[in-house]
């Protein structure tokens, strides 16, 4: 009996069920450039930026977002999980950055250094996606479109659920 149930939980921890459960939390917590309508009055009111200003940080979201080059390339070479934490990295420093400079914690960073910031977190989209799609891909071959649909669904509403997290919170 104890046998079955130590073949059972390892079959579940290695299985392709629990990626997919995974791959799910991953791309709905993963969308904090999808909710830049949320803190992007924040910044412009905060930092003193004029909507000029803010349309060319939100251009610099919406670049780094688009551009999953490296992603794809690391992917290339390394298991799943080396993309994901060097995504996790990413989102954590430019997105913490731009914490950082909102909340008056650093000096009022010059307009490149926020277009930087928010291109770097939201270029850690293209890591989280990159990590889960084609790792679902690769694991269901014959099922792969549902997946993909259900992946990608459940990263656009990434933004609505964050932002019920932390109204609840």
């Amino acid at each position: 009996m104890m046998a079955n149930m130590k073949s059972l939980a390892v079959q579940v921890l290695t299985g392709r069920w629990l990626m997919v459960f995974a791959s799910f939390l991953l791309m709905v917590t993963a969308g904090a450039s999808y909710m830049f309508g949320l803190y992007s009055n924040d910044i412009k009111s905060v930092l003193g930026y004029d909507q000029t200003t803010l349309n060319l940080i939100s251009f610099s979201k919406d670049l780094g977002a688009n551009i999953g080059l490296l992603s794809g390339l690391i992917n290339e070479v390394t298991p799943p999980w080396v993309v994901l934490s060097v995504g996790a990295a990413l989102n954590f420093f430019g997105n913490f950055m731009i914490f950082l400079a909102v909340t008056r914690r650093i000096a009022k960073p010059q307009v490149w250094h926020m277009c930087s910031y928010i291109a770097v977190g939201a270029n850690s989209h293209t890591f989280t996606n990159t990590g889960t799609l084609v790792t679902c891909v690769k694991n269901f071959t014959e099922s792969r479109g549902v997946v993909l649909g259900l992946l990608k669904g459940y990263s656009g509403i990434s933004a609505a659920v964050v932002a019920q997290l932390d109204r609840a919170l």
